[in-house]
């Protein structure tokens, strides 16, 4: 059975979040599987593992303390948000294995944009010449996940000066747009769930 797809449009972060716990929460052995594909508002969202000392300078825009793993990055319009709400019990995987499926599905998109990336083992994630791209963070409960990936597309990366990129103080961070690859956010998603579609069963 493949998930259902939604497309949510632009969303605030906060509505969606408590819209995955609601879902995951209230899911039985017969519930679907569903991918979400969103953009957010511009947003700080702080994982479990989240230090407050991350945020340095990030004036009126607005931090949340969400439920996912990882620590802090920012979110806003032109940045491709994919969220996996799975069975991974039923689906007999595990965390680590759902975390390199979307790398993957990160990595594979961007070659077919002629973009290498790559990923790296000690910190989550998908990068090109050293600078993030794509972030993973995930919640499991109950045997089922939620949350999921973000790809840089075309955005305003300001604001990731303003904090620690996922704890990191030196760390960098690109797009497609600045790689010259000019596309809109939702064409981007077409690539990156096909490839999720064509792991998430294997």
């Amino acid at each position: 059975m493949q998930p259902i797809i939604k497309r949510l449009g632009r969303q605030d972060y906060e509505k969606v979040w408590h819209e995955m716990q609601a879902f995951t929460q209230n899911r039985t052995e017969q519930t679907a599987d569903e991918i979400w594909i969103v953009e957010h508002l511009p947003v700080y969202t702080l994982g479990l593992s989240g230090k407050r000392e991350h945020l340095l300078n990030i004036e009126d825009i607005p931090v949340i303390e969400t439920d996912r793993g990882g620590q802090v990055t920012y979110h806003a319009p032109g940045q491709l948000v994919v969220y996996l709400l799975l069975d991974i019990g039923r689906l007999k995987k595990g965390v680590r294995d759902i975390v390199t499926l979307l790398e993957y599905a990160m990595i594979d998109s961007l070659s077919q944009y002629g973009i290498k990336a790559i990923a790296k083992p000690e910190a989550p994630g998908v990068y090109v010449d050293g600078k993030k791209i794509g972030s993973v963070g995930l919640r499991v409960k109950r045997g089922c996940c939620y949350h999921g990936l973000s790809l840089n597309n075309n955005m305003d990366l300001t604001p990731f000066n303003h904090i620690n990129t996922c704890g990191y103080p030196d760390l960098d961070v690109t797009q497609l747009s600045e790689l010259n690859v000019n596309i809109e956010t939702y064409e981007l998603a077409v690539p990156v769930v096909h490839q999720i579609l064509q792991t998430i069963n294997q």
